[in-house]
């Protein structure tokens, strides 16, 4: 199949979903066409960065949503190493020894949450790179070389709708609405995750990255969601200290 063809098929599949929302087509599409189309379970999608803290922005089911936290609260899985070096990272059974031994951590937990394969493919474009979109499956898969194009087709698209919607956010008229981008927990998470790692940056005197590598730190230590504890730590329930490893209060002294 052509190239050209895959990608308007694709992006009918897209629209087609955004259609059912009643909303303009958005990443949340991507996610929901992808699993439809392919022999997966589920969807999630990350924007990363490496010069701020990476977030998830949206998924398709909780074990997906569970994945792409796990993966960002760790700093390793197929989602990390996607990101980092570029390329697909196609993990059709997380039981292999290898696997673990290259996760040591995110294998269990990816076990435990109820994936078994996991397929992590780079959002890029040039030396842009906005992203990551997972894919899981709950029995050990491998995708034939059609469906690893049709799903590099949808990370493509996944790609040129983000860097659209990042696009429009910058070039909103200040005051005014803000575009329907289609995954609409993008913000609070977003905000709320840069707001934290802010106020830790005060509380420990450190610079953002270590503040981040210690939030990610807390909230894997406490099993928590990494959503949770940064509400805590903005709203002042819990609060980190240079001399002590955290401590946490009722409410606001």
């Amino acid at each position: 199949m052509r190239s050209d063809s895959r990608s308007a098929r694709i992006r009918v599949l897209v629209a087609e979903q955004a259609a059912r929302r009643g909303v303009r087509v958005g990443v949340v599409d991507v996610c929901t066409a992808a699993v439809a189309a392919l022999p997966v379970g589920g969807a999630g999608l990350s924007a990363m960065s490496k010069a701020a803290p990476s977030h998830p922005l949206c998924s398709t089911d909780d074990i997906s949503e569970q994945l792409e936290e796990l993966q960002l609260t760790l700093g390793e899985g197929p989602c990390v190493d996607a990101f980092l070096y570029g390329s697909a990272v196609l993990t059709p059974d997380l039981l292999i020894r290898d696997l673990q031994d290259r996760w040591v951590v995110f294998a269990d937990a990816a076990l435990e949450a109820g994936a078994r394969a996991v397929f992590a493919l780079p959002l890029q474009m040039g030396a842009i790179s906005p992203g990551v979109l997972d894919l899981y499956a709950d029995v050990p898969t491998v995708l034939d070389a059609e469906e690893l194009a049709d799903a590099l087709a949808f990370a493509d698209l996944a790609t040129l709708l983000l860097l659209d919607a990042r696009i429009e956010e910058a070039g909103a008229p200040a005051g005014g609405p803000s575009p329907d981008r289609g995954f609409e927990d993008l913000g609070g998470y977003r905000a709320e995750t840069d707001q934290a790692t802010g106020m830790l940056t005060v509380q420990l005197g450190v610079g953002i990255d270590e503040a981040f590598v210690r939030l990610r730190a807390y909230t894997f230590l406490q099993g928590r969601r990494l959503a949770d504890v940064a509400a805590d730590v903005v709203a002042r329930r819990l609060r980190f200290s240079p001399d002590t490893e955290l401590r946490r209060t009722d409410e606001e002294p």
